[in-house]
């Protein structure tokens, strides 16, 4: 009888680590209480988890960064917690903000983070080609990093993490950020590493379509270890409760997910082209009659179903948030007539920079209620054109409308129609959350019993009470996010522009927030949204697709799912469509230059 090979050896081990911070009150809150976990060696092992889960000081106390209040850690067979900063020349780190010299060229950051690992000369030629071929950023050695775009900027760290050839690789969030391209490439490079390689990579990430790549899944929640095992093991908690919804012609997706979301038995909703993925907190033993859908069926569940039946049973509470209270601009009903009106009108759109065309004659209109999105690849020319629809930079030609004004000529009167969430935090961290919404509320124009009526709607709606005088700069990421919706919604718009609002934000809080925009588009606010999130963009009415400045595609999210089908994908998801689409255009260029 052959012999059973052992399982290989574990390069980390943790036991029963617990840490706490100070929560600026007086007391404190419990990061991590009492998580023990094992990565074995040739392994890709994912954190996910909400945010406040752990996942970053569980990864931080590893790397010998932080040291535990109590617990044992040991990494490649060696105290961390004695020696913090041994066999440092065979573990690489790559943080949420890997730390590139954005002077320095790619090939000077590469010698650079070479020296500091002390790499010998001799090897770093052979090296570096490697690295190369495996990241393509051979033609760009001589550019700038602060030049290259959010996808080849993660691949160079990624790059700088692999110039000492380490036998642990750990990353935080390495894609957040990126365009659904440039993950798969970095995708690719990491499970090549385990694959031929034989590398063991930790990784924590807010897509949970990436940790369905990886040999092994931890579901962390409150600093604690939910469950773990193989994507498909986290999987199967959803097994018999998850089920693909077919709805009514006239039935929106985004407003099913968001009225099925009420139902207590309901543990998750998304949509999925015109239909539903649904999720219940239950095992059924059979089809159950599901309100709001024409027809029903049982299907396979996702490492994501799985996710969220674990969180639903950890939470205090399963209910989701109520939906918006105060009606923010117009009547909740909108209109036959007014649901065909262009509130904004886009012709022959053009910006350049010099002699380059960000933006290249491109054309659409979004209707009254309705939710647009604009996607692309790091670089298409999306965020040029946002910009200038929210009245941030000027067109070089072309007509832009937004909310019945002439972007040309009456850019400002334009702007007090219009709610920006933007990106990056771009509230006043000093001040408290109180004294945020008052400035905003002033800057608005705000005034008397309105700006009073306006600020304690604010509060009660985003649930801000406690955090009212804190400092902005200190509270958690989710509370930031809810008071630059508030801030944005303060003087009832009729049209919010969302700058990838959702970026590194996790499945739940992504929930939240797309129940709240929906139930802003029922009431006739027009929301126009930037996403690197494929999921997120089934939540649009409409969207196109850029690449290069021009529109690639355009159509509702079933629409645009069908450009995705290609021999053995019959049901092609929005990434896989998405990825189709840009890899369609860059062949044609490149076969044009060839030519």
């Amino acid at each position: 009888m052959e012999a059973i090979a052992p399982p290989p050896a574990p390069v980390i081990v943790c036991g029963a680590l617990c840490k706490s911070f100070p929560d600026g009150r007086g007391g404190v809150t419990n990061a991590l209480a009492g998580v023990s976990l094992e990565v074995r060696r040739g392994f890709m092992v994912a954190l996910v988890g909400p945010d406040g889960a752990g996942k970053t000081t569980l990864i931080r106390l590893i790397m010998g960064l932080l040291s535990p209040d109590s617990g044992a850690i040991q990494v490649l067979r060696r105290d961390i917690v004695r020696s913090p900063k041994t066999g440092e020349s065979h573990i690489s780190y790559m943080p949420q903000k890997f730390g590139l010299y954005e002077d320095l060229t790619v090939q000077e950051n590469l010698d650079l983070y070479a020296d500091l690992h002390s790499v010998p000369a001799a090897d770093r030629a052979q090296r570096y080609a490697a690295l190369f071929a495996m990241t393509n950023l051979g033609r760009f050695t001589k550019r700038l990093a602060r030049r290259l775009s959010g996808g080849m900027k993660q691949k160079l760290g990624l790059a700088c993490a692999l110039v000492q050839s380490p036998r642990l690789l750990v990353l935080d969030e390495p894609t957040v950020g990126v365009d659904p391209v440039s993950r798969q490439e970095l995708w690719a490079i990491l499970l090549h590493l385990v694959k031929t390689e034989s590398r063991t990579v930790l990784v924590s990430t807010p897509y949970l379509e990436e940790a369905e790549l990886c040999n092994h899944a931890v579901v962390m929640y409150q600093g604690k270890i939910l469950a773990e095992g193989s994507p498909r093991e986290v999987a199967d908690h959803a097994r018999k409760r998850t089920f693909r919804l077919t709805l009514p012609a006239e039935t929106k997706p985004r407003q099913a997910v968001a009225s099925l979301l009420t139902f207590p038995a309901v543990a998750d909703a998304v949509p999925e082209g015109s239909q539903v993925r649904l999720v219940l907190k239950a095992k059924v033993a059979e089809i159950p009659q599901f309100p709001l859908a024409s027809a029903a069926q049982e299907v396979q569940p996702h490492l994501a179903d799985g996710f969220m039946v674990l969180l639903r049973q950890a939470a205090t509470t399963g209910a989701p948030p109520a939906p918006l209270k105060t009606t923010p601009t117009v009547s909740a009903k909108i209109t036959a007539a007014e649901s065909e009106y262009p509130v904004v009108e886009v012709r022959d759109l053009v910006r350049r920079f010099g002699e380059f065309v960000a933006v290249d004659h491109v054309n659409f209109q979004i209707r009254k209620g309705e939710i647009f999105g604009l996607l692309g690849p790091n670089g298409a020319g999306k965020s040029t054109t946002f910009r200038m629809l929210c009245g941030l930079l000027p067109l070089s030609s072309g007509m832009l409308r937004v909310a019945g004004y002439d972007l040309r000529h009456a850019r400002a009167w334009a702007r007090q129609e219009v709610g920006y969430v933007a990106q990056k935090f771009s509230l006043y961290a000093h001040l408290s959350v109180w004294e945020n919404l008052v400035f905003f509320a002033s800057a608005y124009g705000l005034r008397g019993n309105r700006r009073k009526q306006r600020l304690t709607w604010a509060m009660e709606e985003f649930d801000l009470g406690a955090v009212r005088f804190h400092a902005t700069g200190h509270i958690p990421d989710g509370y930031k996010r809810r008071l630059a919706m508030a801030c944005a919604l303060l003087h009832e718009p009729t049209i919010l522009f969302l700058d990838e609002p959702t970026s590194g934000v996790d499945p739940l809080a992504r929930r939240e927030f797309w129940r709240r925009i929906t139930t802003l588009a029922n009431q006739g606010v027009t929301v126009v949204v930037t996403t690197h999130f494929m999921e997120e963009a089934e939540y649009c009415d409409r969207l196109v697709i850029m690449m290069n400045g021009r529109m690639l595609a355009g159509g509702t999210p079933a629409e645009i799912r069908q450009r995705g089908k290609a021999p053995g994908i019959s049901e092609p998801t929005m990434q896989e469509a998405f990825i189709r689409v840009v890899m369609d255009e860059e062949r044609a260029l490149h076969k044009a230059g060839g030519a």
